[in-house]
């Protein structure tokens, strides 16, 4: 009929009706004949599949309302110092940033909210922690801070060192506050300082390779006394090197390189010791020589093994004088031994002749074969 406006709603489905551009009321499902010759009246008609009120005029349901607001609408009022966690139909599936005003339909999705106090610590609690990360939004509405195992968290609020973290899994509200941390490895670390040229006391030119094993002691202290600790070590490690060269020799150097070790670690230690930082060892791995330096401790070497060689040979030869010296003495003194000396050296003769003819019996062989004057 002219004039007439026929409006239908669905079950899944909610109107607002509008007059003039005002806001009237709101549909339930049901058939509407209104009259509207004039052409004055707009239903907006929204599915409630979707519980969340997208229009654009959620204050002016709000206030036009009042009253009667609870029989379509739930209204989620956040605190400027709360979260709102929104479930639907019993599971967690958003979060409301602190001050928001938000509509909800009633009717097919229940929608609760909870509101959760941010706290001074703004700590989210592990069970919600683990229903936004499954829906992929923890990122984006707090801070992820895992804490591997042998590890140290540090959470820093606004700039300022707020708590140390254990081994394990946090997150942090990101609103209204900065919220950053920062994860540091308390396991055994080894630092390499490579390639050092330096020049020992008697201005011998080297190169020198060091080796150190540290570890984090107090990790509060590393972060905030010194801002690059990994920096800072290596830094005084190359200096503790170029001290304990310059003050030895290059015989002191390779006679004793524990020494160098020892002067070296006690420099270190003693340095980055009230920073956190605990040294466990030094080494030095490599004292590379330029090559004519080679050279000349290789002769210096050979010459020095040789003598030792020549001493031990003329030592050698002295005392086997010595003992054929004695034997004869014997032998002089006692005409038995002479004897014996004297079989013992015709067995060897024998033993390098094919044929002996023997004239005279054993006694020629005794008396006349070898006759010694």
């Amino acid at each position: 009929m002219f004039g007439i406006k026929r409006v239908v709603i669905g079950d899944g489905e909610r109107g607002l009706l509008y007059k003039n551009r005002r806001f009237e009321r709101v549909l339930v499902p049901g058939l509407y004949r209104m009259w509207d010759a004039f052409g004055v009246l707009e239903v907006r008609t929204f599915d409630i599949a979707r519980p969340e009120f997208t229009g654009k005029d959620g204050d002016v349901q709000i206030e036009r309302l009042g009253a009667e607001l609870d029989d379509s609408f739930l209204l989620a009022d956040v605190g400027v110092g709360e979260v709102g966690l929104v479930s639907k139909n019993g599971k967690l599936e958003d979060v409301l940033a602190p001050g928001i005003r938000k509509l909800y339909w009633k009717g097919l999705v229940t929608v609760t909210v909870e509101k959760a106090p941010l706290g001074e610590n703004l700590q989210v609690p592990e069970a919600v922690a683990k229903r936004l990360r499954q829906l992929g939004v923890l990122e984006v509405v707090a801070q992820a801070v895992p804490v591997p195992a042998e590890s140290a968290g540090l959470l820093f609020i606004d700039g300022k060192l707020v708590r140390k973290l254990e081994p394990g899994a946090y997150a942090f509200w990101s609103f209204q506050k900065n919220v950053s941390a920062e994860v540091i490895e308390l396991r055994v670390q080894s630092v390499e300082v490579s390639g050092q040229e330096l020049l020992t006391k008697d201005k011998v030119s080297l190169r020198v390779n060091l080796a150190a094993s540290i570890r984090v002691s107090d990790p509060v202290a590393v972060r905030t006394k010194v801002a690059k600790y990994g920096d800072y070590l290596y830094r005084e490690l190359q200096y503790g090197l170029r001290k304990a060269v310059s003050a030895k020799t290059l015989d002191e150097l390779l006679g004793d390189k524990a020494s160098l070790d020892g002067d070296i670690f006690a420099y270190v230690r003693g340095r980055v010791s009230d920073l956190g930082i605990e040294v466990l060892g030094v080494g030095v791995k490599d004292v590379i020589l330029p090559g004519e330096m080679k050279e000349i401790l290789n002769s210096v070497v050979q010459a020095e093994k040789a003598a030792q060689a020549n001493i031990i040979r003329r030592r050698e030869e002295t005392n086997a004088t010595r003992s054929a010296l004695n034997t004869a003495k014997l032998i002089e003194d006692n005409p038995i031994l002479m004897r014996l000396k004297e079989l013992e050296a015709l067995e060897k003769v024998t033993e390098k002749i094919d044929k002996l003819t023997v004239f005279g019996g054993l006694d020629g062989v005794l008396n006349q074969l070898v006759k010694l004057r």
